[in-house]
């Protein structure tokens, strides 16, 4: 038995208190009661404080810390110690330790059991053989799970998965071990958040395992998008300039380790600053977005085009040489010349080999930019921006 003052202060201390926590009552009375609660829990104590009536007399579930810094799960059963004009005077607090299947499955009468059920996601307990003995939670919005359902089944067959090596099983192998994992896990439609660890008695065997999943979905979608757009062109919809010296080095380092080749195209927009003095911006926007259509028309799937600067694009591809790089060039030359559309666009065409023109992100850049500044001084040249 505990008894708290208004602002917290520890005021009695029972022998049964100091066998619980560990303080002896000299070291604690008189202290704040922080000693010993989690931060979590203060809240709770305020508004009890703040309450007027006859309130926290049910059971709860809760944590203290042990004064060799450990976790105590507790049956709290708090009252509101109040005077005569029915102000706080204070907060008497009874508890005894439980161990968590002991803590999950009592108090049934309190709202524990009720929170249990409305928490989003889902929680479950496992024995040593991995048979899910309890589950709690609102569900996941992959599927309707409907209280108790899964009690008895293999939480392998829960998650789908039955290799034992491979996630999510290997962690809760590793939980029988007292590793504790957190990752996340594709399942049916939806992305899980799971953290397993072991679950463990008063004693401290390992008797199961104990999961909680979150469906992650939604904000893995935005944090997605959100990816997509800190590395693509919000115009043209290509990759932009950070993304693709990122894809450029990584592709060096590849050619490095397979001793394969690869091709860089730069383009240049011919005349882009002309139709934006004589049509406007948007007709520029819109040239912009002939290109890139075109770009990506000739691009296969493992290949990478990309945004450069304001009239200046990319091109990374993959396992190419130079006749087949001098073969994409021409292709989108003819298919801009070919287009109905108007204004009628052209580009300037320089390509870089590795390794025969660099073996280095920069060289590669460089011996491109010089065949396309090249072609661009003399734009009656066809067929030749490789050379």
């Amino acid at each position: 038995m505990v008894t708290l003052s208004p602002k917290g202060t520890i005021e009695t201390w029972s022998a049964g208190a100091e066998r619980l926590y560990g303080y002896g009552a000299e070291e604690i009375i008189g202290e704040s009661v922080g000693r010993v609660l989690p931060v979590y829990e203060s809240p709770r104590l305020e508004s009890l404080l703040s309450q007027r009536g006859d309130e926290g007399r049910l059971v709860e579930l809760g944590e203290r810390v042990h004064k060799n810094g450990s976790r105590i799960l507790l049956a709290i059963r708090r009252s509101v110690i109040r005077g005569d004009h029915g102000e706080a005077e204070g907060i008497l607090e009874m508890a005894h330790a439980l161990d968590p299947h002991e803590a999950l499955w009592s108090l049934e009468e309190a709202p524990l059991r009720l929170l249990m059920e409305q928490v989003p996601g889902l929680l479950w307990i496992t024995d040593q053989n991995l048979k899910i003995s309890s589950h709690w939670g609102s569900g996941l919005s992959a599927t309707k799970i409907r209280q108790g359902s899964l009690v008895g089944q293999d939480v392998r067959e829960f998650l789908g998965a039955a290799d034992p090596h491979a996630t999510p099983i290997a962690e809760h192998h590793s939980a029988l071990r007292g590793v504790v994992s957190h990752f996340e896990y594709d399942w049916k439609s939806s992305v899980l958040e799971i953290r397993v660890g072991p679950l463990r008695s008063s004693s401290g065997q390992i008797m199961g395992c104990l999961g909680v999943a979150l469906d992650v979905t939604d904000r893995k979608k935005t944090e997605e998008q959100a990816r997509y757009q800190a590395r693509h062109d919000g115009l043209t919809g290509l990759a932009n300039y950070r993304e693709f010296m990122d894809r450029l080095e990584r592709e060096v380092r590849r050619a490095e380790r397979s001793h394969r080749s690869f091709a860089l195209l730069l383009l240049d927009l011919d005349e882009l600053k002309r139709i934006n003095d004589l049509q406007g911006h948007l007709a520029g926007n819109r040239a912009l977005r002939r290109l890139a259509a075109v770009m990506n028309e000739h691009c296969r799937s493992t290949d990478l085009a990309a945004r450069y600067g304001g009239d200046e694009f990319a091109v990374i591809l993959i396992d190419s040489d130079r006749r087949m790089a001098e073969n994409v060039a021409q292709r989108i030359e003819r298919r801009l010349h070919s287009e109905q559309n108007r204004p009628q666009l052209s580009v300037s065409i320089g390509i870089g080999v590795y390794p025969d023109d660099g073996r280095t992100p920069a060289e590669m850049i460089e011996a491109a930019d010089q065949r396309l500044y090249r072609r661009k001084k003399d734009p009656t040249q066809r067929g030749v921006s490789a050379r």
